[in-house]
């Protein structure tokens, strides 16, 4: 039987919400061990003269705690 805790994080990336997504994952898994998945909760966009400069999102990290 395995225990899991689940965090939540916000990441950004000027390029995409796929590219903010694998950005944040890759960040969580240096901190936390056994990172198992991630619900992504919300997206947004921040706008600067009618263009999208960058995309946001948060989203729920889980990982499976040592026994």
């Amino acid at each position: 039987m395995s225990v899991a805790k689940v965090t939540e994080i916000t990441s950004s990336s000027s390029v995409s919400f796929e590219d903010a997504i694998k950005t944040g994952i890759a960040r969580a898994d240096k901190t936390l061990d056994n990172v198992a998945g991630a619900w992504i909760q919300e997206q947004k966009v921040v706008v600067s003269a009618g263009e999208i400069v960058e995309y946001r999102v948060n989203m729920k990290v889980t990982f499976v705690l040592k026994d």
